[in-house]
């Protein structure tokens, strides 16, 4: 299975729509439904579902989780940035202000625990961000440019209660996400 560690923000699927509607015009971006917006804090990639490695993997989340100390929190929501850069642009996301260091804590322990099975790290900083559209091609990229200059939204905070293991399968649609796991905060 394809999997990923994350964090979904609850309440904010109004909001995301509402910024989402503000690109409406821009040509090649495809939006992230709204209540699949999540926080990755690890792309896994392919893992055996099967056996002695989903276990691992499990368990290795659960302690990266509470060796962070992290207990329920609110993050609050807004700015925009593009991945990777704003002349190649793939992801458009919407920021964290606040929360960003117990994500960023989450992230190193779980990250840690997950290098110490085997996976290879990220090979750049974490930026906690929620990505809610990706382009598919260049057709609208100045657009997107001047909106990124004029928006500066403030989306509001969610309550993040709990760190998922998720696994997502690609259709002509786009990703479809189920939790394979939660571990609460």
């Amino acid at each position: 299975m394809r999997a990923f560690v994350s964090v979904d923000p609850e309440g904010l699927e109004g909001e995301i729509e509402a910024l989402q509607g503000e690109f409406e015009d821009v040509d090649g971006l495809d939006f992230v439904a709204p209540e699949s917006v999540h926080l990755t804090l690890f792309f896994l990639g392919e893992i055996d579902s099967e056996g002695d490695r989903l276990e691992a993997v499990t368990g290795a989340i659960e302690e990266g989780v509470s060796e962070s100390g992290v207990s329920s929190f609110e993050a609050a929501f807004g700015g925009l940035g593009v991945f990777p850069s704003r002349e190649y642009i793939r992801v458009l996301w919407v920021g964290v202000r606040e929360g960003s260091e117990k994500l960023t804590r989450l992230q190193e322990r779980v990250e840690g625990r997950l290098t110490d099975l085997g996976f290879e790290p990220d090979d750049h900083d974490f930026t906690p961000h929620a990505t809610i559209a990706r382009m598919r091609h260049a057709g609208g990229k100045e657009r997107l440019q001047r909106k990124l200059d004029e928006l500066d939204p403030t989306l509001g905070t969610g309550t993040v209660e709990a760190v998922h293991l998720t696994e997502s399968t690609l259709t002509r649609d786009g990703p479809e996400y189920e939790t394979v796991e939660q571990f609460s905060l």
